[in-house]
């Protein structure tokens, strides 16, 4: 009676582990290393008695020169004809366990495991407690764990979890190996967060995934102790909450508006403070982008009643309270607010408090709220279409004759003039720039969500967690610990402490001040049209004869756009940032003064990060408050023992909008840092590139100043 024989999908070279024009010698060889290394997991002495006997006959077969000729046609034939097909070993099936390690030998995990899976089902299933039956139970969960590894990396998540699903169901039926089992369910509890980032990441139309997406991520919450985490985050392997905040950062951009008020909703219901923060910055984003002020209403009313430690609601109350159309309250609660910057903020704002308050608003709304929504456009922060939305205007006077107030009735308030018109219908229009918003990146993962405000910045602080929380996140939790950075990185813009952040915060104090609302805000006074221009064609004048008299000597640097040529006789310097400029008091500056004047503004920020000099020649071109930045960031650099060697150099420049008051421009220009230590030694750089950055030009009496700057 002839022996039962089994097919493996192998041939001699894989399953010896050669090339097919490995050479006799490299036959042999490879031969005598498989030999001494036998797999040590703890397979029975028989079955590695079998595959050792395997690879001898390979081997034979392949260091014979006529045999191997034979083989090579028939498998060059099997290939012609049979092109989808793999070519396949006949062997005894008292050998199909050995056959079987060795193609899991030959990284062939997936077959392993179902042909393994076969094997232990009935009815050739082995004996109970035989060696067999350890053999392939031992090779099931070794093939498992790498077969979903591979489908893990290949971001085919589902398939990895069904893979290892199997596993334990059949490692359980059989009773066997019980760390295995634990292995395999701690790697598909692992696999969880990126199920759910594959199954909600799909396309709106996959209902069945979105609800199974759901359902996954909810168990999952509640699994880990909820979104402050607990008890149970402790077993939740390789999540701890580091690791979560950047996951369910990363999960959000996938979540509708909707989809997050129910999730937030249900959390809060177990207790969680942060879901109910997030709950009422969802409810807002919803009513803004749907242009439903009752959802508006109904955040205002949750966030009432949160009790949150030593977070200022002020300011978050009186952006509610202007998109509901009372700007009485608004301006009461904004002007309540105990944080000296915010107050700091609106005084110096360069416009009335109505403008301020805008201003304000559409920075809340364009930073905090809209942005993290699959189905919001946080990119347009359009309060002039809220406020002439008709059901806005129709919601908004229901308010106003419930509560008995009067938006057209002037405010009482000692920043206010007695000709004051606050009426709700008579709002300036306003002058909106749909551009100024940072959205955060999810993608790419990107990319880069990082807020930045200074380019090339971001690349040279690292990565990890900070490629996708905002620096305005991490620096809130460290001042507020009651609240972590799930519900931090909503918290209203004024919290940022000037004094705490380096220049890599978030803009929004510098950002905004002449952003928005009216025109003739500042009364400008005409000095000198083209003084820095004038100064500029001086110094590269005397630049010029200087070299002439004496090539030898170093030549002054013009503050002109630095040249990609070298010259041969000019030595190429930064201005000194101590040296003297003149501010541009152009009525109506040229594009070439605004790319002067910013050049300028580069330069002598890199003259100081270089520490070549004080700040004192920053004023004349900047405002106090980024002066102040560049002071603070040089002197960190300094208390470290390092010092930043920046180049930077606009290529172009483009007006966006220009008015007596405010100018904003787009430039392009080429970026590159090293920071080095006091040995000179580079201990972190930016390679260069290009950049696109937006700058905010505001009035001053005697000229124009850089008061802002977005990169794009």
């Amino acid at each position: 009676m002839s022996a039962t024989l089994v097919e493996l999908p192998i041939d001699h070279f894989r399953l010896l582990g050669v090339s097919p024009s490995a050479e006799t010698e490299s036959v042999l060889r490879t031969l005598q290393l498989r030999l001494d290394r036998c797999p040590d997991q703890g397979f029975t002495h028989e079955v590695l008695m079998q595959r050792a006997e395997l690879l001898r006959l390979s081997a034979d077969l392949l260091s014979d020169a006529a045999r191997r000729q034979d083989y090579e046609s028939t498998l060059l034939k099997l290939g012609s004809d049979h092109p989808e097909e793999t070519a396949g070993l006949e062997m005894p099936s008292s050998r199909e366990v050995a056959g079987l390690m060795l193609l899991w030998e030959a990284n062939a995990p997936h077959e392993t495991f179902q042909l393994t899976r076969q094997a232990l089902q009935p009815p050739q299933a082995p004996a109970l407690g035989s060696g067999r039956e350890s053999d392939l139970a031992l090779l099931a969960a070794l093939s498992c764990r790498d077969a979903a590894r591979l489908d893990q990396d290949q971001r085919r998540y589902e398939s990895a979890a069904g893979l290892l699903a199997e596993g334990l169901q059949l490692l359980q039926r059989i009773g066997k190996l019980p760390d295995h089992r634990q292995l395999l369910q701690t790697d598909l509890e692992q696999l969880t967060p990126y199920r759910i980032l594959d199954l909600l990441s799909r396309d709106l139309a996959e209902q069945t995934a979105r609800k199974d997406g759901l359902a996954m991520l909810e168990s999952f919450v509640q699994h880990r102790g909820g979104l402050e985490g607990g008890a149970a985050e402790l077993t939740t392997v390789g999540m701890d909450q580091s690791s979560f905040e950047l996951f369910f950062q990363q999960i959000r951009r996938f979540l509708t508006v909707q989809e997050q008020v129910d999730l937030y909703e249900r959390w809060e219901r177990f207790g969680s403070s942060d879901a109910g923060f997030l709950s009422v910055m969802a409810l807002a984003a919803a009513g803004f982008s749907q242009r439903k002020p009752e959802r508006v209403q109904d955040a205002r009313g949750k966030l009432q009643a949160l009790v949150l430690v030593d977070l200022d609601l002020n300011p978050i109350l009186g952006c509610m309270d202007l998109l509901l159309g009372d700007v009485d309250r608004a301006l009461k609660y904004v002007y309540a607010s105990p944080d000296p910057d915010l107050q700091a903020w609106l005084a110096n704002h360069p416009s009335d408090d109505l403008a301020a308050l805008f201003d304000y608003c559409r920075s809340w709304l364009g930073r905090d709220v809209l942005p993290g929504y699959r189905d919001v456009d946080a990119q347009v922060v359009d309060l002039e279409a809220w406020f002439a939305d008709r059901d806005v205007q129709a919601y908004v006077e229901r308010l106003e004759r419930k509560e008995g107030r009067s938006v057209g009735t002037p405010i009482p308030s000692s920043r206010s003039g007695p000709d004051t018109d606050w009426s709700f219908s008579n709002l300036p229009p306003l002058d909106l720039d749909t551009e100024e918003t940072l959205p955060v990146d999810f993608g790419d993962v990107a990319s880069s969500l990082e807020l930045s405000s200074d380019p090339g910045e971001e690349e040279a602080r690292g990565s990890g967690l900070r490629r996708i929380i905002p620096l305005a996140w991490t620096n809130l939790r460290i001042r507020r610990p009651p609240l972590n950075r799930l519900s931090l990185s909503w918290l209203p813009l004024p919290k940022l402490s000037l004094s705490r952040l380096s220049e890599n915060r978030p803009s929004w104090l510098q950002l905004k001040r002449s952003v928005l609302i009216s025109s003739g805000v500042v009364v400008v006074v005409a000095l000198v049209g083209f003084s820095i221009v004038e100064l500029r064609r001086e110094t590269q004048q005397q630049t010029a004869s200087t070299a002439t008299t004496n090539p030898t000597e170093e030549a002054l640097p013009t503050e002109d756009v630095v040249s990609s040529e070298p010259k041969a006789t000019l030595k190429q310097e930064r201005p000194k940032s101590n040296q003297l400029i003149a501010p541009l008091a152009a009525l109506n500056p040229s594009e070439v003064q605004l790319q002067a004047l910013l050049q300028t503004w580069l330069d002598l920020k890199a003259a100081a990060l270089l520490q070549n000099g004080g700040t004192e020649s920053l004023a004349e071109v900047a405002r106090p408050v980024l002066v102040g930045r560049v002071r603070d960031q040089q002197e960190a650099l300094s208390g470290d023992g390092l010092v930043q060697k920046v180049q930077a150099s606009i290529t172009s420049i483009q007006t966006l909008s220009a008015t007596p008051s405010r100018i904003e421009v787009r430039a392009q220009l080429t970026y590159d840092d090293q920071t080095l230590n006091d040995q000179g030694e580079v201990v972190a750089e930016t390679p260069v590139g290009n950049l696109s950055v937006t700058y905010i030009l505001g009035r001053d009496p005697d000229g124009w100043r850089l008061q802002a700057y977005i990169p794009s």
